[in-house]
């Protein structure tokens, strides 16, 4: 499904949902694709990582961060987090 620059931006809202619903919507500016608009299947991809055994379900609750000591696990992956932005 193609849409023009000016009509996604006078109707997003439509847009979105048809490719949070699956399809793919191809972005065009004055004809041209230029970009392309997907829905995103997080939830699929963590079910598919764990049936995979690539990833574990947790084990109990969460901390939060700010009650974890701070050279603990939260300020690693923060560490991680921020190097990652980079």
């Amino acid at each position: 499904m193609e849409v023009s620059v000016s009509t996604l931006r006078a109707e997003l809202k439509q847009w979105i949902d048809a490719a949070r619903s699956g399809e793919d919507v191809v972005i065009t500016d004055r004809g041209i694709p230029v970009a392309r608009l997907s829905g995103i299947a997080s939830a699929d991809l963590l079910s598919r990582l764990q049936r995979e055994g690539l990833l574990a379900p947790p084990e109990g609750p969460r901390v939060a961060a700010h009650v974890q000591d701070r050279h603990g696990p939260a300020q690693a992956l923060s560490g991680l987090a921020r190097r990652l932005r980079r």
